[in-house]
């Protein structure tokens, strides 16, 4: 019975001592991850300036999308403040399913930050990672022409002008940059949006909320920007 116990005390230590090592090796790899790298290079190294070009692109084929330009600063080619602003639009007429016409036309803002995930942080061109916070605050018009009376069976309709509604979301971003020549880059991104907070008023869910697409809980979305260093 007693080496059976020293048995189980020994693996019992093998076990701890593994997981201590694992939990030591995982905080190292973060830390060297997300510590600012040393050398000559100074930290402020200027901004850029960057606009959407999806969003422009879905106005004009669609019945909603943004306008939108983006501020970010660059600290060592590692880290990344990005501030984000837009304008989205909707007009979208006699819905398939429910007839509804939804007009809404609102600026939304997003603050966040990107870290360069290359080994080489100094290069031309990026790979990054990133995060947002995200919102809007807005007003839409929802109108419902020729509706059936139930009881009378003449057309009548409703609608209500000026409902006041906002959002808070967060995304992760995934993307490349890569420079064309001088100060000039193009980038593209993949946008994880989930949302954290809304207000939609008395009548349920609005169909388009301004910088975060037609509605839903989550959404996955793509961005292609023009992007110049200054």
């Amino acid at each position: 019975m007693r080496q059976t116990t020293n048995i189980s005390t020994s693996i019992s230590r093998l076990v701890i001592s593994l997981a201590l090592l694992i939990v030591a090796s995982t905080a190292h790899a973060q830390m060297k991850l997300f510590r600012m790298e040393k050398d000559s290079i100074p930290l402020f190294r200027g901004f850029s300036v960057s606009f959407d070009l999806v969003g422009p692109a879905k106005l004009m084929l669609s019945d909603c999308g943004e306008i939108e330009g983006g501020l970010r600063l660059n600290l060592h080619d590692q880290w990344f403040p990005v501030v984000e602003i837009g304008v989205g639009k909707a007009n979208h007429e006699n819905d398939e399913v429910t007839g509804i016409t939804y007009k809404t036309t609102a600026p939304y803002f997003r603050v966040g930050i990107d870290l360069n995930l290359l080994k080489n942080k100094h290069q031309s061109n990026r790979l990054y990672g990133g995060i947002r916070y995200a919102f809007t605050s807005y007003k839409v018009d929802i109108i419902r022409e020729d509706l059936p009376d139930p009881v009378w069976q003449y057309e009548t309709g409703f609608g209500i002008e000026g409902l006041k509604c906002n959002m808070h979301w967060i995304e992760l971003v995934f993307g490349i940059d890569a420079k064309i020549f001088g100060p000039l880059h193009l980038g593209w991104n993949i946008r994880y949006k989930r949302r954290i907070s809304h207000k939609e008023g008395d009548i349920g869910q609005t169909w388009y909320v301004p910088g975060f697409g037609t509605y839903d809980k989550n959404k996955i979305s793509a961005d292609f920007r023009v992007i110049i260093d200054i």
